[in-house]
């Protein structure tokens, strides 16, 4: 493993985007944005009271006990890691593969980026071991390790890590001086609330895990940029460097997407049945996507949060091959024509370019408009809905004809 090259960031253009929900904002947010749309001057760098008030309540209902001066909120998930990168000084190690915009989060600040294994039955959260290997080694090239990013409930691979793997990573990470930024954006969308548990680091190791939730994942659309972050109290410091560098960007988050996203991190009825319906939504059509990609020969981890499946086509590399594919980049232009929606190769999150690796989304599949995907949403059959059917009958189509 060698030292990554302090020249060139990396390039960050061509990002792909997190799964959409594609659904349309609940009216109950969308009068709030409304109703803040005319406010002329802009609210405080790192959010307003009522926001991180919503945020504070939001965490503490999940067990996470927050005051509202534990929160920092910027104009999307990205900015705030740009933020916390910034404000702990040395390398950053990361799962493999992991969220697609957390590299060159890394690259762009000139940090060392280092991908650790994860283990067979789920990704986003590094093999506890793999992990210690990989701190050693870093050291021993001059590197200088500080901080470990995961998500409990992962993209890419829509898997949830179990509580026992959180805590024996978790405990390699503090052991070594390892700060920890545990992403849960996806954490509100389990496919199986009841039966699927994310625990978050934070319940294990309070004064060493800052969380970050993009409010993208559950709660708003992608296009109105929210995201906060849960300091510790012990973390003052790093809180307050992080807030000079959202200043320093001016990355404010819009007077009407915070009024907005305050409504829905307190969490109304509307919301909270929007997020479970969508969840659950997403849960049937997962399944069904990862029987049809199975049913050919693909391999891929049971998909468990998220609007995605990760999928490894290496067994089918023969029917790829033929067809002029041979690493994840042919792969991601193969089948973003083949299925007419972008499926990032696993070069974007880190995996090998020669491995054959792809995210699926799966917005496409419950329609092609917000029309069409609220009738999904409200179906109690939604997979047998002709427009979904049809969607899965062409999934298949396209992965059977690689046998």
């Amino acid at each position: 493993m060698g030292r990554p090259s302090p020249e060139g960031p990396g390039t960050v253009r061509h990002t792909p985007r997190a799964p959409e929900s594609g659904l349309p904002v609940l009216p109950e947010v969308r009068a709030a944005a409304v109703a803040a749309a005319d406010r002329p001057v802009a609210g405080p760098l790192g959010g307003s009271a009522v926001l991180r008030e919503a945020a504070a309540g939001h965490w503490t209902r999940r067990g996470l006990r927050t005051r509202a001066a534990d929160v920092v909120a910027a104009p999307g998930a990205p900015a705030l890691l740009c933020a916390l990168i910034a404000a702990h000084d040395g390398d950053v190690l990361m799962p493999r593969p992991s969220p697609a915009w957390w590299t060159p989060q890394a690259r762009m600040l000139r940090r060392g980026a280092y991908h650790v294994p994860t283990p067979a039955e789920s990704g986003g959260v590094p093999d506890p071991y793999a992990l210690l290997e990989t701190v050693r080694r870093v050291r021993a090239e001059g590197g200088a390790p500080r901080l470990l990013l995961l998500s409990v409930a992962d993209d890419p691979t829509a898997t949830v890590a179990p509580p026992e793997l959180v805590l024996e990573a978790c405990e390699a990470a503090v052991a070594e001086g390892l700060h920890i930024v545990s992403d849960e954006t996806w954490r509100d969308t389990l496919h199986r609330p009841h039966e699927t548990v994310p625990v978050s680091p934070a319940e294990m190791y309070p004064d060493q895990v800052t969380v970050v939730t993009d409010l993208a994942g559950a709660l708003l659309p992608s296009a109105w940029p929210a995201a906060v972050a849960r300091f510790p109290a012990a973390q003052e410091a790093h809180r307050a460097r992080a807030l000079d560098v959202l200043t320093a960007l001016g990355a404010v988050v819009a007077e009407p997407v915070a009024a907005a996203a305050a409504v829905a991190l307190d969490e109304p009825a509307p919301v909270v049945a929007r997020a479970e319906g969508a969840a659950a939504l997403y849960g049937r059509l997962a399944e069904a996507a990862h029987l049809a990609v199975v049913a050919a020969g693909a391999l891929a981890r049971p998909p468990q949060a998220g609007r995605h499946v990760y999928v490894d086509l290496g067994p089918l590399r023969a029917g790829l091959t033929a067809r002029g594919v041979n690493d994840s980049m042919e792969l991601e232009e193969y089948l973003t024509g083949r299925l007419g929606a972008p499926a990032p190769g696993g070069h974007r999150f880190g995996d090998e370019l020669g491995a054959l690796r792809v995210r699926l989304p799966l917005a496409p599949l419950a329609g092609s408009d917000p029309a069409e995907r609220l009738e999904s949403l409200a179906s109690p059959a939604p997979l047998e809905l002709p427009h979904v059917a049809e969607a899965l009958s062409r999934l298949a189509e396209v992965f059977d004809e690689l046998r």
